[in-house]
């Protein structure tokens, strides 16, 4: 796959988790690297994006200033560390590699975070 998340568990309320995504396949420095999040009974939402090259940074606002999303181009992984989590952090993350033109988009299978006290 081209994608592998991991990371994710169980957290109680305040806590942290640092989920990883690992890429293979395609040229990973040349892509934009997301995190979105699905939540039940919900549509999937961006959390947070980063450029190539790791200079720009993008997040919901619900999630600035509690996450953070990072890149090693040398591993090909991209990292989300996720501080001071709260109930409704509660989804499924997914990691998303999308190359501009010829547009490709690669999204990996996902993995549980559940906030619970």
């Amino acid at each position: 796959a081209p994608l592998v998340e991991s990371g994710g568990g169980l957290v109680q309320p305040g806590g942290s988790l640092r989920l990883s995504c690992a890429a293979s396949g395609f040229p990973f420095s040349r892509y934009v690297m997301s995190w979105y999040c699905q939540a039940p009974g919900k549509e999937r939402e961006l959390v947070a994006s980063i450029s190539t090259g790791g200079g720009s940074t993008n997040y919901a606002d619900s999630m600035k200033g509690r996450f953070t999303i990072s890149r090693d181009d040398a591993k090909n992984m991209v990292y989300l560390q996720m501080d001071n989590l709260k109930p409704e952090d509660t989804a499924v993350y997914y990691c998303k590699a999308e190359f501009s033109w010829p547009r490709r988009i690669y999204w990996g299978q996902g993995t549980q975070v559940t906030v619970s006290s």
